[in-house]
């Protein structure tokens, strides 16, 4: 695998000005900030994505958000879904710790990645559908380049589920006509006439109107992690 192409995806990520709209909604947030952060530098830019580049799962979110990843520069860092997130991954053994404070706390993924379809943060977290197709290259360049490893997706939401479907179309998996619907526990496998196939999971977004209203609880959560990182051939704790 190409790891020098993957990191300077990642370089060329963090440089992206195509969408105004979303360069002038990270910059100004990064300029004024939220009071309890006034004293973080915040990234303002374009979050790629984190984990090994030899992963063999991929975990598809939405959009960093304006005071996690914007202000951290690293995806599902520093905000209260990232907290799920990255707790639910140490319960079932695929992270290193709990916490995702900053992009220097030591976090290390095992055999997973994490990304996103947008990757500025949007204003009130919706992107507009001009600005998820513009983003859709940097998903697609980016699944290339795992597809030597990666074997399962997680994909959290109705609108990742969305806007990922096109990029593994073009990424080289064969994707099912009618497009497969979004649910929580859904699964569908891409088949690939020229490689492995890709097993593909839906899960309810890890958003506090989902957390804290318990329509995805921890348990959920680890379920689907549990499943995933065991069609891609990673081990898990089963229970915590």
């Amino acid at each position: 695998m190409d790891t020098s192409g993957l990191a300077g995806l990642d370089q060329r990520i963090a440089g992206c000005r195509a969408c105004p709209r979303l360069v002038a909604w990270r910059e100004e947030v990064a300029r004024t900030k939220r009071a309890a952060f006034a004293d973080w530098t915040y990234w303002g830019r374009p979050v790629p994505g984190f984990g090994p580049q030899d992963a063999r799962l991929l975990i598809v979110g939405l959009a960093p958000a304006a005071h996690g990843g914007n202000r951290t520069g690293r995806m599902f860092t520093g905000d209260r879904s990232g907290d799920v997130l990255y707790q639910a991954l140490y319960d079932v053994g695929l992270a290193s710790q709990p916490t995702a404070v900053c992009a220097d706390d030591g976090l290390e993924l095992r055999g997973v990645r994490v990304t996103s379809p947008v990757h500025c943060a949007p204003p009130a977290n919706k992107p507009t559908p001009t600005e998820r197709d513009t983003c859709r290259p940097w998903l697609v360049q980016e699944l290339e380049l795992l597809r030597p490893t990666l074997r399962a997706v997680v994909v959290l939401g109705a609108f990742g589920w969305q806007a990922a479907l096109p990029a593994f179309d073009r990424a080289g998996w064969t994707v099912p006509r009618p497009r497969p619907a979004f649910a929580h526990g859904a699964k569908v496998t891409l088949h690939a006439p020229d490689g492995p196939d890709l097993d593909l999971f839906g899960c309810f977004h890890v958003s506090q109107r989902n957390t804290f209203t318990g329509r995805l609880t921890p348990e959920m959560l680890r379920d689907v992690l549990r499943t995933a990182a065991g069609a891609a051939g990673l081990p898990t704790r089963q229970r915590r």
